[in-house]
């Protein structure tokens, strides 16, 4: 009788409290219209506008970032060196995390000096601190999608009239974005390939000549292509290019 007594009483003690929590509810969701016109909002909205960031910050650093092409051509080179599983997954994405940080800074700055500084120092409105920021970052991803892929995507979204590079949305130009960076990764990652594929035919062919036809080119070819990317110095050629094609 107890057991089945305690879920309506705790029922009805939260309908007792129901109107105060109401009415903190309320007050701590208001927004306060400024002299100047802007608005200013409470903290509880700025927490949870925050909070909705950081939900959507991974899905924004793969995205809006350098760090898709990057991912896909160390991939892509891993595969092609037929290392297996070195380097780990950990790493390649560790990497790619740390060279898009470096090829992002000058847009990380231009949004720390321009909209985040300001912001902290309560100089300008959350909503102005946002557009702000949105703009260096859309520079960026303009300067390196292909105007056939805005098209393609303001054409199924049924916008016209696109005059400046301003007048694209981000709901346009996130996907061109992202559609363009896996063209360009894959393009790098077929030239990429060549080297370690002309290896791999002349290895196979040898083997065929010699009749060892039952020995996995695979085996033999793997410590030649090693050594050649490391002649080459081919981190640093690889890594250098990826940094310098998002600024040529």
């Amino acid at each position: 009788m107890i057991k089945t007594c305690l879920p309506l009483l705790f029922l009805l003690g939260m309908a007792g409290s129901m109107p105060a929590l109401a009415e903190q509810g309320l007050t701590a969701l208001s927004v306060t219209t400024n002299a100047d016109g802007g608005q200013k909002y409470t903290l509880s909205i700025q927490v949870l506008m925050l909070m909705t960031v950081l939900t959507l910050l991974p899905a924004a650093l793969m995205m809006m970032t350098a760090f898709t092409r990057v991912v896909i051509v160390l991939s892509i080179l891993r595969t092609a060196l037929g290392t297996a599983q070195t380097p780990t997954n950990q790493i390649i994405i560790g990497l790619s995390l740390f060279m898009t940080i470096f090829i992002m800074s000058p847009v990380i700055n231009t949004v720390n000096s321009d909209a985040v500084q300001p912001y902290l120092n309560e100089k300008i409105g959350a909503v102005a601190a946002l557009e702000l920021a949105r703009k260096p970052i859309a520079d960026f991803m303009m300067r390196q999608t292909r105007e056939a892929d805005i098209d393609l995507f303001a054409g199924i979204a049924g916008i016209e009239n696109l005059e400046s590079p301003d007048d694209v949305p981000f709901s346009v130009l996130i996907p061109a974005f992202v559609t363009s960076e896996l063209k360009t990764a894959f393009q790098i990652g077929f030239l990429l390939f060549i080297p370690f594929l002309v290896i791999d035919l002349v290895v196979a062919s040898v083997l065929m000549a010699m009749g060892m036809m039952m020995l996995s080119p695979l085996i033999i070819s793997l410590p030649f292509k090693i050594m050649l990317f490391v002649l080459v110095d081919g981190w640093s050629l690889v890594l250098g290019t990826l940094a310098s094609s998002f600024y040529i």
